[in-house]
């Protein structure tokens, strides 16, 4: 019996720019994808691009480097370097600054990813958590970057509903994933090789799912690797600034306060 396919409701290659290829923002697909609302692919020969210090309020990110080592500062004063396959988790909460220098020989490649915080958390204190590769937990050819598969749960402490996982396949593999009851969004970004998904061949391509919680099956066509996400929708709507992303015009204008307070503070140091 074939069992029935989740439709794909849309597809994007992103927009490239440089080394980085934006494959949404919360513009776009973020209103769409949220708690998701930011994804940046990295591709880089050698030493990639470095981020210079700059500050975000509202939303968390999450970084994963697949083939370079991370060096990331705060404006906590916490420096960590961030190992290839090793996640670094930054709530932004009320106000932070960072900076990021990338490292490493041949092709360097990773993701950035943004996340809108619910209210509670928006305007909470900052932090940042580092994990390594042994630490980020796998089941089977899944790596859980975030919430739990097959037993297996992420200890980055999300303060919501969501699922991501980075896949790594085998030609001729097949992975069939059934989210959590209460994820009715979700969405793959295939990042090498071919992946057949829902009738579609995906090569170096975003696709997002048809609203609910029907299982996917993944198939694929050679050795490949992908990027999977599933979460309970935010319910709140996005408040864009600059650097930030909040539920209300008013926790923005806190939000965007601290961090140009934190902006004279670290200018006064010398760090700008």
């Amino acid at each position: 019996m074939t069992l029935p396919q989740r439709p794909i409701i849309y597809k994007t290659f992103g927009r490239r720019h440089g080394p980085i290829t934006r494959l949404f923002s919360p513009g776009d697909l973020g209103q769409v994808l949220k708690p998701f609302v930011f994804l940046d692919y990295i591709e880089a020969e050698n030493d990639g691009p470095k981020f210079g210090f700059h500050p975000h309020s509202g939303i968390a990110t999450l970084s994963f480097p697949l083939t370079y080592e991370m060096e990331h500062l705060t404006s906590l004063g916490q420096l960590d370097l961030v190992e290839a396959k090793g996640e670094e988790w930054v709530i932004a909460g009320g106000g932070i600054w960072h900076k990021s220098n990338l490292t490493g020989a041949g092709q360097l490649t990773g993701f950035q990813t943004w996340f809108s915080l619910p209210e509670a958390h928006e305007l909470a204190e900052p932090s940042a958590l580092f994990l390594p590769a042994a630490s980020v937990p796998k089941a089977g050819p899944i790596t859980v970057l975030m919430g739990s598969h097959d037993g297996v749960q992420s200890p980055v402490p999300a303060p919501f509903d969501a699922n991501y996982f980075w896949v790594e396949l085998m030609a001729g593999e097949n992975w069939h994933y059934e989210p959590p009851v209460s994820h009715n969004l979700a969405w793959v970004f295939s990042q090498s090789g071919l992946l057949e998904v829902s009738g579609s061949t995906l090569e170096r391509e975003l696709a997002v799912f048809a609203p609910g919680n029907e299982a996917i099956t993944f198939h694929a066509e050679n050795a490949c690797a992908f990027l999977v996400g599933s979460a309970k929708r935010s319910s709140h709507e996005l408040a864009l600034g600059n650097y930030s992303v909040h539920t209300t015009p008013e926790a923005l204008t806190r939000g965007e306060f601290r961090i140009a307070e934190l902006g004279r503070e670290l200018k006064a140091l010398g760090k700008l």
